[in-house]
């Protein structure tokens, strides 16, 4: 086949990084690629048709903000779902995001279009009810971790692991020193990375814990240079976060940068998410911190399967970063567990390095050739009959 129309939506800043990994694939494959749907702006970059920007499936847990956004999303799904149906694509891919593209996925292929999922969700570590849901909805899943094709494959699910696409973008020997001459940061600078999140309901509820911590650290190292890569458009948020923290002139705000930052730092302070992965990658210690809203969080708590939250901590099948949630998330012991990190540089530099060679296997395990694998699965799912 020369030439394929492939439908896609990747929810949020992470599905549309993911999602342009794969679009670079696919059009190696298929060179006059048509592509279409819902993303941001990577895809747009390969050429992709945003009908709607991926930051308008950005929501987070349960709460109010989700149920007063649930009509807007349905809409969105249901325009998408009839546009397909009445011109369809060679095949639908959903990146991620599965709450939206389960259902949209399992609505296309009753109707006979072909459909891939892409990141198989954690029903490892919760939401294990989702397996019925995958079944009906794709065709085929790649997986990013490498357990969990034969997982699906006990329930029946075709699926291929094709590696973590961060794993390939993040080198394996991170440059501290060039990432902090493009910041501007001293050399020998201590640097405390802050990442709160990347959605508005992240920033409300995770920042101002993360902020104070933050504030309680440069008490104990003045001299700190704490950065706070953000989502360009949530650059006034956080902004304002900081400011109500009382720490907005002891912080840098960057436009986006998160690699930049994470490659720079000694420590990092970071929200539950894809986030503590790619920290994982970059090798730095993290201490990894979550709050929301109370009843998102209990009806989370019922769900998990695994005592880990944090990524880094599940692949490793132990505690190797310290976990601070919900009400665990203090301020006082989020600074504590980044205090130990940041002391352990110069007391114990064999604690830093230990985890270091820990990261780097992880990274190694994960380090395929993500596009050209994904994309020979796609290509395979629209030969096939």
């Amino acid at each position: 086949m020369t030439a394929a129309r492939v439908a896609m939506v990747a929810g949020e800043t992470s599905g549309d990084l993911l999602a342009g990994l794969i679009l670079d694939g696919l059009k190696t494959q298929w060179p006059a690629l048509q592509s279409a749907g819902i993303g941001g702006p990577h895809m747009r970059a390969r050429g992709f048709d945003a009908w709607w920007d991926s930051q308008r499936l950005a929501v987070h847990g349960y709460n109010w903000e989700v149920f007063q956004r649930l009509a807007e999303l349905l809409r969105i799904r249901r325009q998408l779902r009839d546009r397909l149906l009445a011109d369809p694509p060679s095949v639908f891919v959903g990146v991620d995001a599965p709450d939206f593209n389960l259902g949209l996925e399992a609505d296309l292929r009753a109707k006979g279009v072909k459909t891939v999922h892409f990141v198989c969700p954690s029903i490892w570590a919760w939401r294990a009810n989702r397996v019925e849901k995958i079944r009906r909805a794709a065709d085929h899943v790649l997986c990013i971790f490498p357990f969990e094709p034969e997982l699906l494959a006990g329930h029946g699910i075709a699926a291929t692991y094709v590696g973590h696409p961060l794993a390939s973008v993040i080198p394996l020997a991170p440059d501290r020193h060039a990432a902090r001459q493009r910041l501007g940061l001293a050399q020998d600078a201590l640097v405390l990375a802050v990442l709160p999140g990347s959605r508005t309901s992240e920033i409300r509820y995770i920042a101002p814990a993360f902020f104070a911590a933050a504030a309680l650290v440069s008490q104990v190292f003045p001299a700190v240079e704490i950065i706070v890569p953000a989502v360009p458009s949530l650059i006034d948020t956080v902004r304002q976060a900081a400011r109500a923290a009382g720490i907005e002139a002891r912080i840098r705000i960057l436009s986006g940068q998160s690699h930049d930052a994470l490659a720079a730092c000694d420590c990092t302070l970071i929200a539950s998410g894809t986030a503590t992965l790619e920290a994982a990658l970059f090798k730095r210690p993290m201490v990894i911190g979550y709050r929301m809203q109370s009843l998102s969080w209990r009806l989370m708590r019922r769900k998990q399967l695994q005592p880990w939250v944090g990524l880094p901590n599940i692949l490793c099948g132990e505690f190797v970063v310290p976990e601070l949630l919900q009400d665990a998330a203090t301020p006082q012991a989020l600074a504590a567990e980044v205090l130990r990190w940041l002391r352990a540089r110069d007391d114990s530099p064999s604690t830093i390095e230990a985890l270091e060679q820990r990261f780097t296997a992880l990274h190694h395990l994960l380090r395929r050739d993500t596009a050209r694998l994904a994309a020979d699965a796609i290509q395979k799912v629209v030969s096939s009959t």
